[in-house]
Formats: structure tokens, sequence, C-alpha cells
């Protein structure tokens, strides 16, 4: 019998009952039992050439199966004309169809009687196998009749389609690849409740194929961001992440202490001085895929453990940065979109995990990619816009006019203050207002850099030339901007210890102590400024929030494998 013809939609599902769970425990111990008692170990054994379920399916062979399909016809037609003739003289079976061991999780078990039907599941996608009474050895047979949803098996045989046009695997051997206790998600649905996804992400990973894509996307994004740096002569390097001082940004640390030197200690905010270091040591062009530790809010774009790529170039500035960042992005949104079609084509169906490596000469013809009801445009050139082009667009007046925008930001009930009362410096305000209103004018759909900040807010940037007697200078920064998502900045690094010292000292009005991590004086890494550090572009890159963008996964913590959550039971919101 072909399932696909005698497959129904299931009724909901009732929620059982703690007792009811725990007596289906107890019939999945049993059925363990039973498998041991055919002569298995139920956790399985080491099962060397194990093939994917997507590479199964490629590897059907069309004309293979039509020949076994007509000698198969030809030898029953001559036994049914002439049943008197030995099976030696009857003409021969030819099979030449591709065989494969594949391994996976049961998701579907029909058990037709002398016909067993799964469908096994791995990080690819699904197979169908069919296990008959006649064809499949007796030992894996009875396995099969034992088998429950959740449970890991490995089998064995040639590859054929169904009636239906479904390539399925006949089993002539099956063995256990591991017992699944615990009764898994219903089938058609999956783990949908999005706590428990988190906290169970590896039911998640297995019941959700949605979620086996983004995270091996994620893998592959991670994977090409190294390459293309690799290519470009950059260096991978790692740096502290237990540090004597929080700097490199602007955020609360998480604390520490090592008992062994009693010393107190600050997890990473930023890898940003100790590469820098390395450029004065001699090291031209340095990169960091590293996690950083911010002891903040959560929110659909914070987590407080999050990855970042940095990069710096010797003798590059902010202009050489963004060249590098836009064909970065293009790249790794080329990647997605051929991986993606790759699903496409080989018959798994859209949602499953990427199956093969991308062939990477392969170029799409638009780089467009959904986030949401956005169709964010990756093949076009990026925008480009200074930061007080876009304030004055937006607000209808210059950035520097202070009286207008303390009045403005009144108005609009923003702060003006900080929590002890004390008046925020001007620029504070003006960049209230920038973030408040211009920020979220930039077009959602088109990568935008938003270009020369104000030098009071980058304390690790170059001046921009010309702009020192202005009333706002300017420093050579940019931050990129996709579908309201800041994706990260770069600089024109400042290289002259006696203005970086003069910049750690400097305190601006209203400023908390969260914000004053940026002007930490960090004696030490003046010190190497004082051996000389060469000009230099660097740029940090969220990755997170990039594979938030690339896989149109909305909040961060669908893209991140464990995030942080209370222990079950703690009480309070998430």
């Amino acid at each position: 019998m072909d399932p696909d013809t005698a497959s129904t939609t299931p009724p909901p599902a009732a929620v059982p009952t703690e007792a009811e769970v725990h007596k289906l425990e107890l019939q999945r111990r049993a059925n363990r039992e039973a498998v041991a008692a055919l002569g298995f170990d139920p956790y399985g054994v080491r099962t060397p050439n194990l093939t994917t379920c997507a590479e199964a399916k490629r590897r059907y062979d069309e004309s293979a199966d039509q020949q076994h399909q007509a000698s198969e016809s030809a030898r029953s037609a001559a036994k049914k004309a002439d049943p008197s003739l030995d099976d030696s003289a009857l003409p021969p079976v030819e099979d030449h169809r591709p065989r494969v061991a594949v391994a996976g999780r049961v998701v579907l078990h029909r058990d037709n009687g002398k016909l067993v039907w799964l469908n096994l599941r791995d990080h690819t996608g699904d197979v169908q196998v069919a296990l008959s009474k006649r064809d499949c050895d007796e030992q894996g047979f009875a396995l099969a009749k034992k088998l429950d949803l959740g449970d890991l098996a490995v089998v064995r045989g040639p590859l054929m389609k169904t009636r239906a046009g479904e390539v399925t695997i006949w089993a002539e051997s099956a063995a256990p690849g591991g017992k699944c206790l615990t009764p898994p998600p219903e089938k058609r649905a999956g783990l949908q409740d999005l706590e428990l996804r988190y906290r169970k992400r590896y039911v998640d990973l297995w019941s959700n194929p949605e979620t086996m894509r983004t995270f091996t996307l994620r893998s592959r994004i991670v994977s090409r961001i190294r390459r293309y740096l690799d290519e470009r002569g950059y260096l991978e390097v790692e740096t502290p992440m237990l540090q004597t001082l929080a700097g490199g940004a602007a955020a609360r640390p998480f604390r520490t202490t090592m008992n062994a030197l009693g010393l107190d200690l600050f997890m990473r905010i930023a890898p940003e001085l100790y590469l820098k270091r390395l450029l004065v040591g001699g090291m031209p062009r340095v990169y960091e895929v590293n996690r950083n530790f911010r002891n903040e809010g959560l929110d659909k774009t914070h987590n407080p453990e999050f990855t970042v790529v940095e990069v710096y170039e010797a003798f590059g500035d902010y202009g050489s940065m963004m060249e590098l960042t836009e064909g970065l992005i293009k790249e790794l949104a080329r990647v997605v979109i051929v991986e993606d079609r790759d699903l496409d084509t080989t018959g798994a169906g859209k949602g499953c995990a990427v199956l093969a490596p991308a062939d990477e000469d392969e170029l799409p013809e638009t780089l467009v990619l959904p986030f949401g009801e956005l169709k964010i445009d990756y093949g076009r050139a990026f925008e480009r816009v200074t930061y007080a082009e876009l304030f004055e667009r937006a607000l209808g007046f210059r950035f520097d006019d202070f009286d207008r925008a303390h009045a403005e930001a009144t108005q609009r009930k923003l702060k003006t203050k900080n929590e002890a009362g004390q008046a925020l410096d001007p620029i504070l305000i003006v960049n209230e207002l920038f973030e408040e209103v211009a920020e979220k004018s930039i077009d959602p759909e088109r990568p935008t850099f938003v270009m020369d900040y104000p030098a009071a807010l980058s304390p690790l940037t170059k001046a921009k030339a010309g702009t020192g007697g202005d009333r706002i200078p300017l420093a050579e920064r940019w931050d990129l901007f996709i579908a309201g998502m800041e994706i990260g900045p770069a600089y024109t690094e400042l290289n002259d210890p006696d203005v970086q010292a003069e910049r750690f000292k400097q305190q601006l009005a209203g400023l908390d102590d969260e914000e004053n991590t940026f002007r930490t004086f960090d004696q030490d890494f003046i010190e190497a400024l004082k051996v000389g550090m060469p000009p230099a572009g660097g740029l940090g890159l969220g990755i997170d929030r990039l594979v938030m963008l690339l896989t149109n996964e909305r909040t961060i913590r669908d893209v991140i494998l464990f995030p942080l959550m209370r222990p079950v039971g703690s009480g309070g919101a998430e």
C-alpha cells in the first residue's frame, strides 16, 4: 500500500495529563526492552558510511529503478505463464539501483501489517522508508514494529519511487540508533511554544525543519565571513575575554573575580583595544569573530551574550571599511540565496536545512531577500548619507542648532536630563533626536551607511579633516542600517596617543556610567599608541543581526542556539 494515498490529517491531539505522559513513557521503556530482546543495543553502535536523507534522495536513479521494475515484471509474467518453471529458469531480476545507508529520527510511523512505512529526518530533511516482511531481514522488520516516533534508526536498502512519485528507501535491513523516551511534539505542528523552543532547542532543531535551516545557514554565513576575510589577507586572531578594564564600547560590563590572583575582572564588552595593539605589533590586517558580553536588557535585537566580527586594516580608513563591508554583505546574501535555491531543486522542500555547499560559481540574478514584509535589495549600491544631511532631512533644521534641538526634544518628550537630573550635553540631545527621528526615516529596504558622526560621540575615532573649528566637529565614522537595525559601525582609527589620552579623560555632561566605559582610561593602550600605530580602518559587524536579516528571523533569540532564559520556576518576565 502506498502511504501517499493512504495518509489523512489526524485530528488535533488532546493535551495529555501528567499520568498519561507517564504511561506513554512507560510504553516507550517497554519498547526499548523489546528492542534489546531482539538482540540490538537500543542506543545504537558505530555505523560508518552513512548518507544524509537529502543525498539519498539525490542518488535516486530512475533508469535503474525502471529497469528493475521491468525485470521483475518479466519474471512474474514468465512464472504466471508456466508455473512449473524452476526459479533458475526464470528471467533474472536486474537490480542496479543505488543502495544507501541512512540514519534519522522517526517522524512518521505507519504499520500496515506486512509493510511498515517510516519517514526518517536528519539535518537535511526527510526521506521515506518502506520495510516489507518479504524483503527486509527478519530482525530489522521486527525492530520496525517496535519503533516509536522520535526514535533514531538506521536503514539500508535500494532507492525506488512509489506510485505517488516519492523517492523511498526499500529497506533490506534496519537497526536502532537511539531510543527516545519522551513523547515528541505533534508531528504536523512541531514544537510551537516559543519558550519551549528556546529551552529545548534539542527538540526544536529536529522537530522544526525551519529551525535547522536557520542554524545551518548561520554556520555557513560565519564560515563565509572567515573565508572572505582570509582571501583578502586578514589574519584571524583571539584576544582576551577576561579583562582588567572594560573598554572599547559604551556598555555596562559583567564583573567577575579570579580567585587565583585575587583580581576583579570584566567580561569583554569589545575586543577593539587589543586588536589595535596587534596593529602596533606589526600585524597589518587582523580580525576576530568574538563573543561579547554586556550587562544590559533583552529585546528583539539585543542579547547579553552576542557575536561580532571586528576587522582592522593598517593604512586603511573608514572608506576602505565601507568597501569591505558592502562587498561582504553582498557575498553573504548571494550565498544564502544560492543555498535556498539548492533546497528547492533537490526535492527536499522549502524549509529544510541546507543540503550541500552551494555552487559558488553560480550567481543569482538578483540579491533581494525578504525580512518580514520588507524586500531588502542587497544588489544595488548601498546608500550613503551623512549624519548632518539625514538629521536635517528628517527634522527640518541643522543639527548644530542646539536651541532648536532642545526645544524639539522637549516637545517630543525625549530625554534632556540623565537619571540624576543633570542636563545632557547639547550633542547628546542632538543624538537623542537623531536616534528617535532621523534613524527611523532611513529606507528600511535600502542598506544605508550613515557617515561622519559628531566627534564627541566617537572617542576612539580620528577627526574628520576640516571640521575641527565647526560647532560640532566630526569624526570619520559610519554606521550601517538595514531594516531599521544598526548592523555595525566603522571608524578611521585614532592613533595619536596624546589625543586619545585626552579623549579618555573627556567627560560629556549627563553621561552615565555605562556610556562612560568608552572613556575608561587604559594606560597600557596609550603606551601601545606611543610605540606607534599606523593609520587604520576598523569595523564591527553584529553577526546575530546579520543572520536575522539574511534568514528572515524577526528576533535575535531565533538565531542564537541557546539564548539566555530565566530558570524554570524562577518567576518574573522573560
